[in-house]
């Protein structure tokens, strides 16, 4: 296979100096620009005010007060947040597992007449920013069809319309194609339906695209700020995202840069312990064994 740089350079002392060198620059240069501002949030939350608003900045707290955080979760009342987050989070999860398993499941197996059709008008929603979709979104919340209810300020409003993700139905779709026919030819003959069939043996097949989906939509969830702030005007309603920004006027620098990094922690933690599954899931299924 022809590379930019051939094996035979790579192989010499010049070349893997060379090699050495770029590689380490780069993988630096992107740790730091991706760790950093983390870092400086960390540390920020530790200054007093008056220091954080000093010029030329400092990196290193002068005096680290690690109570500022314990000072944060109080004075904003996080757990209080958290726990709405929490009720968001596991209703967005559960609700896009019960409609995206089954229509990927569908598209794949069951091979529905105007499939193809049908996907290619769930990807092309991919296309569209998602500001374009906000105001349709939100009138069809304040006035459901047929039913004619209001979802404002109901954990619905957030369930309902994440429910169906067309890159989730993709990701599924694409898993579930690699699974052999055959498989679901021998639960047919031994009676089970189309239902049975995805519950017995497509999914206990299907774990890391699944542990995959499920993180997506856990960290998705977690982190949406736009649509939140829309349909919670109430403000004990509200998700972490939301209430950080309605607290920031009034309240510290230093409290509210603890208070972000209370509410990044889930998320890294889940992505640090899981970062293999991802690549994993994100893989699996892309290439014929």
């Amino acid at each position: 296979m022809r590379t930019l740089v051939s094996e035979s350079q790579l192989k010499s002392p010049r070349g893997r100096a060379v090699y050495w060198t770029v590689f380490t620059v780069v993988a630096v240069a992107f740790t730091v620009a991706f760790v950093f501002p983390l870092l400086w949030m960390v540390l920020g939350a530790m200054k007093t005010a008056p220091e954080l608003a000093r010029v030329p900045p400092t990196l290193l707290p002068h005096s680290a007060n690690v109570g500022a955080y314990v000072e944060a979760w109080d004075f904003m009342s996080l757990a209080h947040f958290f726990v709405n987050t929490v009720i968001v989070v596991l209703g967005a999860w559960l609700f896009q597992l019960a409609v995206d398993v089954p229509a990927a499941y569908a598209l794949s197996k069951l091979k529905p007449k105007l499939g193809n059709v049908v996907l290619g008008m769930m990807l092309a929603t991919l296309m569209l920013p998602a500001s374009a979709l906000l105001v349709p979104t939100y009138l069809t919340i304040t006035d459901v069809p047929l039913l004619g209810v209001n979802l404002v300020n109901s954990p619905l409003a957030i369930w309902l319309p994440g429910a169906a993700n067309a890159f989730n139905i993709y990701l599924l779709k694409r898993f579930f194609d690699q699974i052999p026919g055959e498989l679901i030819e021998a639960s047919t003959l031994d009676g089970a339906g189309p239902v049975r069939t995805m519950w017995r043996v497509v999914l206990p097949l299907s774990r890391p695209v699944l542990g995959v989906v499920s993180i997506l939509s856990v960290v998705t969830a977690w982190k949406d700020f736009i649509w939140p702030l829309l349909v919670f005007s109430d403000p004990q309603a509200q998700t972490l995202s939301v209430a950080l920004q309605r607290f920031a006027p009034d309240t510290p620098i230093n409290l509210l840069l603890a208070g972000l990094v209370l509410a990044s922690v889930p998320t890294v933690v889940v992505f640090l312990i899981f970062q293999r599954n991802i690549l994993a899931g994100l893989t699996a299924g892309s290439v014929k064994g």
